[in-house]
């Protein structure tokens, strides 16, 4: 008799703690809770490639740098972005999608950092699925991308702006990443739109 007792006090306790038991969340989508299997990879988060704050000066860089010069065709006249000086870093780069950046570089527009461009290189056969999954994190939401190879946004006071080569037959594909000071990139944008309605 106790130890039937003792089972249904047990069963009692049960009960009574799946009664306490919060319910689900009713603010987490189906696929906030995708296993784990179609979540991003985590080495695509691309905060990993500022290794010091945008706006910081030259001068003040905690790491190492030396100039690279960069060359660009004169009949397209160079860019407000071509027209800043770009370093890289003497160090390793971090890495990104688990890779060393094949480019990496820190772009200072009068002295102060204002962009960063990285290139890695990926495997074809799943460079359109992880990139996909990298811009949903990205994105902060969890579908696909609707059309291309191209994925643009913003987090907080960074400006970012991923492309996806695509190319027949080849065994590797080139993920390019442009990192921006936001307000900068905007200040770009509203002049270009205003020399246009000035046209």
């Amino acid at each position: 008799m106790k130890a039937g007792a003792s089972g249904c006090l047990a069963a009692a306790s049960l009960l009574a703690m799946a009664a306490c038991a919060p319910p689900p969340r009713a603010d987490l989508r189906p696929t906030d809770q995708a296993p784990l299997g179609h979540r991003p990879d985590a080495s695509f988060d691309w905060h990993r490639l500022v290794i010091m704050p945008f706006g910081t000066l030259l001068k003040e860089s905690p790491v190492a740098l030396h100039e690279v010069l960069l060359f660009h065709d004169e009949s397209r006249g160079a860019t407000q972005a071509e027209r800043k000086d770009c370093f890289g870093v003497d160090a390793e780069p971090p890495s990104f999608a688990g890779e060393r950046p094949e480019v990496y570089l820190l772009c200072f527009n009068h002295d102060h950092l204002s962009r960063i461009d990285a290139a890695v290189e990926l495997p074809a056969a799943t460079a359109e699925r992880d990139f996909a999954r990298a811009c949903a994190l990205w994105l902060k939401n969890s579908a696909a991308l609707p059309s291309g190879n191209t994925c643009e946004g913003r987090d907080g006071d960074i400006a970012f702006s991923a492309h996806l080569e695509s190319a027949t037959g080849e065994s590797i594909l080139p993920l390019r990443l442009t990192l921006l000071d936001a307000a900068e990139r905007d200040a770009m944008r509203d002049a270009a739109s205003a020399a246009a309605r000035d046209k």
